[in-house]
């Protein structure tokens, strides 16, 4: 019995160990070859497990995972929410042990159900496909948080040949597939083995070989751009004594700037209502039009013209037309992030709202169907920070949007993880639709992106930056951007019920049997 304990506790604190490890795959780190490692350890651990014991291992594997991956959430609550540090480290760990349900859930289905597979057919069928089930299903519910899904590590890795074609999760997929081939080489022999690495190595290579195929074209000539990051404190921002320099800041970093075919300044740069700001911005706009021809997009609050309780997270779109006036376009954000923009079940939990002391935290849903922005002949795909995690919203904007352009507000999460995985998701979208991205934020990373995902410019945080730099506007549709996750969505759902068909029938037998 204490031989079974010491090895019981020995796996746990593996399963620990490797969830820790696995958001190195991740940026700032970006050592890809983790997300099949780590995984296949977890699944080597399953092998062995009850449904019980696979369910502890998928927890405390979630909870290494997510504690590590996901830690800047306790920087948000406690620089900028004003919970204190005890508050925020409860709040943090009560999110990340939501979270670690999604493993502990998936390890306890796969032995409760398919146990009685034969090892190989286990690791090859169900475990992948429910790894990516979960990672979908933690996508949208309480509005979804698909951060760390597997494949957004494989932005720099052979098998992003994949995401245009699938998506992040058909990468998820592939990328789970891979750790569950190389289990299936640590524990065969021979003929087996040799079956598992050629397939692992076959899978890899044909997946880079999609990366030399063309899903886009240009179209028309490159647009110049300038990216204006203000570096405006988060603790100060909404303040109203600071409602005048943080216009006369944005104002003067963008005054060398006209001659670029865009402007972009980042999520709520502008401290005031656009119903406030509206006559400076179309007066700057109209100005400076002698200097050049630039259009301007900028994130601030937009009111409801109906009803002014109701209030928009918004990107104001202000250029001068062909016949000399002053046009102006809204975005309002439609995916808003709850507790930090809105209160799910406000009447229940509306006393939040006084708890976090989070600025602007009500924020009305914009409709899912917008005009899309536009500058010159080249419509936008538009995002609003938290929206870019969502790859099957992006795709709304296209095929007609020739470029994509995400504004965001970082600086919530300090010198964290956050905003480079949040980098790493945004080049996922660039990749996905094959079209360029600008990327403006409030203290970084500020990013230029090509088609391909390939950051040609980036800022530094925490400094005032201004990001010049093209890109070149693209036409055509990749197959995601035709099919978006339905395809993925249809493969999995088949293959599980393929799985539980074939284990109904083995109980069948079973029963026969006795």
């Amino acid at each position: 019995m204490l031989w079974t304990t010491t090895i019981n506790i020995r796996r746990y604190v593996i399963a620990l160990l490797a969830g820790a490890g696995l958001p190195l795959a991740f940026s700032p780190v970006d050592f890809f070859p983790l997300a099949v490692l780590m995984p296949a350890i977890l699944f080597y651990l399953w092998l062995q497990s009850s449904p019980r014991q696979a369910f502890i291992i998928g927890y405390l594997f979630g909870a290494g995972f997510f504690g590590v991956g996901v830690s800047w959430v306790a920087v948000s609550f406690y620089r900028f929410g004003s919970m204190g540090i005890a508050l925020s480290i409860a709040a943090t760990l009560l999110f990340v042990l939501f979270l670690a349900l999604f493993p502990a859930v998936l390890g306890w289905v796969s032995r409760r159900y398919f146990s009685a597979f034969n090892k190989n057919l286990y690791l090859l069928l169900p475990i992948p496909a429910l790894w990516v089930f979960f990672e979908w299903v933690r996508g949208w519910i309480l509005t979804g948080f698909p951060w760390l899904n597997l494949g957004y590590s494989q932005t720099d890795s052979p098998l992003v040949g994949i995401v245009p074609v699938l998506g992040v999760y058909g990468t998820s997929w592939a990328v789970a597939f891979s750790a569950s081939l190389l289990v299936c080489m640590l524990i065969s022999k021979h003929k087996p083995r040799y079956l598992a690495l050629t397939t692992l190595l076959a899978f890899w290579v044909m997946a880079a070989g999609l990366t030399q195929v063309t899903w886009s074209e240009a179209k028309g000539t490159p647009l110049t751009a300038s990216l204006i990051q203000g570096n405006v404190p988060q603790n100060i921002k909404w303040r109203p004594d600071q409602r005048g320099p943080t216009i006369e800041l944005y104002t003067r970093l963008s005054s060398d700037r006209w001659d670029r075919d865009v402007i972009v300044w980042p999520e709520t740069a502008l401290p005031a209502y656009l119903h406030q700001a509206q006559s400076f911005l179309e007066n700057l706009v109209s100005r400076e039009h002698k200097n050049g021809g630039a259009t301007l997009l900028t994130g601030l609050p937009v009111m409801s013209e109906q009803d002014d309780s109701q209030y928009y997270n918004g990107v104001v779109r202000v250029a001068v037309n062909a016949t000399g006036e002053v046009t102006t376009q809204i975005y309002r954000k439609s995916h808003l992030v709850p507790f930090g923009e809105y209160i799910p079940f406000k009447s229940v939990l509306g006393g939040l709202l006084d708890i976090l002391q989070v600025p602007m935290a009500d924020f009305s849903r914009g409709s899912v169907v917008q005009p899309l922005l536009e500058v010159g002949n080249n419509k936008i795909g538009m995002s609003i920070c938290y929206e870019d995690a969502f790859g099957e919203e992006v795709i709304r904007a296209l095929p007609a949007a020739s470029f994509l352009v995400n504004v965001s507000n970082d600086a919530w999460f300090g010198d964290s993880f956050a905003p480079h995985q949040h980098l790493q998701m945004a080049r996922m979208r660039a990749i996905e639709t094959a079209r360029p991205m600008l990327r403006a934020t409030n203290n970084g990373v500020s990013a230029i992106i090509d088609h391909h995902g390939t950051l040609l410019a980036t800022s530094p945080q925490f400094e005032v930056a201004v990001l010049d730099g093209e890109v070149q506007p693209q036409q055509g549709a990749t197959p995601y951007v035709r099919a978006g996750n339905w395809p993925v969505l249809f493969a999995l759902l088949s293959v599980l019920l393929v799985c539980v068909s074939r284990n109904i029938r083995g109980c069948h037998r079973c029963g026969e049997n006795r």
